[in-house]
């Protein structure tokens, strides 16, 4: 049965894309906006911006009242205790990153941080440094075949010498939800800190971070919908007061001579310099709008255009799909055809998908694959899109094969 959207009209990008003959299912790399989101930042820049946290002026107080109530709104939206345990980052990668500098010193050599085969760079590369320059074991948690982290391995690879764990919700590559109770309970009882790389699995559906039980929850802005250049950071109050902080300057600073400084705890000890105050307010706009959305309906749609998107893919002959996507996207390759070469083809045809390594190139290559293409879908997206690139689809491998 055909799937429409009933919020294709709320995201004025989708019309402005249609109308030069494209179509978009390149969700999972950044989103369209809505224009809920873009009437905040047009207010925001038409009615006085100014700087946050450090001017008595009515602009800079509206700013300010605008950027805290935002704070809320994330806060809301993970169901954190309150606000003052969300951390504006200017990425999901500058989040982490935070993290694995202002943890640093809680490691000693030969201790041991766990991550998974299937992390995207984000959540692989500031462990990886960090134990390096801690002389540190990188404890790499495989998968099962339906590219799930593998719990039996799991539980023999976290030990006593876990400090950390720091692991995906939702693969950006494989699409499937990864078994955080059980791997968060590993890492529990063994006294190791958790953080949840969430970049992906915050858009569907809604979270509970203090039923999830991590220390630290990490997710990009501009992937759920709202601006780029901001990160959120969740933490629990006892994580973050473990956290040195990592980035100097400006309203993080408590009180300073020129020798010594004392700095605010989280999280404006953590928020160094100006930050990304429009889209800071621009979140808090677009949380407002996906607030008023039937969640359910949302799911409901979600879910029966993966399934559409999943069949038709298993219905055309040569196509190995990667792991058992669950939600949100598929990621395939078509057997003698590279996938830069179909991408162009759809690229040609107005169909956008992402081709290559997926910032997951130890993931890619565990797979004995140079790339993949990825189809990742959105609430706006509907069944004539996914019309539109199995026609492409069909076209190119016609040539291709």
């Amino acid at each position: 049965m055909p799937l429409s959207s009933p919020w294709r009209a709320d995201f004025p990008a989708i019309a402005a894309l249609q109308r030069q003959g494209q179509t978009y299912l390149d969700n999972a790399a950044t989103t369209q906006k809505p224009q809920a989101l873009l009437d905040a930042l047009n207010h925001y820049y038409a009615n006085g911006a100014a700087n946050v946290h450090r001017a008595q002026h009515l602009p800079g107080a509206h700013a300010t009242q605008a950027f805290e109530d935002s704070r809320g709104k994330v806060a809301s939206w993970l169901n954190a205790n309150e606000a003052g345990q969300i951390v504006f980052t200017h990425g999901a990668t500058s989040a982490l990153n935070l993290l694995a500098y202002g943890l640093e010193h809680e490691f000693a050599a030969g201790d041991e941080i766990a991550i998974s085969a299937l992390e995207h760079h984000a959540n692989l590369l500031p462990w990886q440094q960090l134990a390096q320059r801690r002389d540190l074991k990188l404890v790499v948690l495989p998968l099962a075949a339906d590219g799930l982290i593998d719990l039996d391995a799991a539980a023999r690879l976290i030990g006593p010498r876990t400090r950390l764990l720091a692991v995906s919700q939702l693969s950006n590559v494989l699409g499937a939800w990864q078994p955080l109770p059980q791997l968060l309970a590993l890492a529990k009882a063994n006294h190791a800190l958790t953080v949840v790389d969430g970049a992906q699995g915050v858009v569907h559906g809604r979270h509970d971070v203090q039923a999830l039980g991590c220390d630290f929850y990490v997710f990009s802005s501009h992937k759920l919908y709202g601006p780029e250049g901001l990160g959120v950071l969740y933490g629990r109050h006892a994580a973050l007061s473990r956290l040195h902080h990592w980035q100097f300057g400006g309203e993080m600073v408590l009180t300073t001579d020129y020798h010594h400084a004392k700095f605010r705890p989280a999280p404006l000890g953590f928020e160094a310099g100006t930050p990304p105050i429009s889209s800071v307010i621009g979140l808090g706009a677009t949380l407002d709008y996906l607030q008023s959305l039937d969640h359910a309906a949302v799911d409901a749609h979600e879910t029966g255009l993966h399934a559409q998107l999943l069949e038709g893919l298993q219905q055309r002959p040569g196509i190995r799909i990667l792991g058992a996507p669950q939600l949100a996207l598929v990621s395939f390759v078509v057997e003698g055809v590279h996938n830069a070469d179909l991408a162009h083809l759809l690229t040609e045809q107005g169909v956008a998908v992402r081709a290559g390594h997926h910032c997951a190139m130890p993931l890619l290559k565990s797979l004995g694959l140079s790339g993949a293409i990825r189809v990742s879908l959105a609430l706006y997206n509907d069944s004539d899109d996914l019309e539109r690139f199995f026609s492409a689809l069909d076209q190119a491998l016609e040539m291709l094969q």
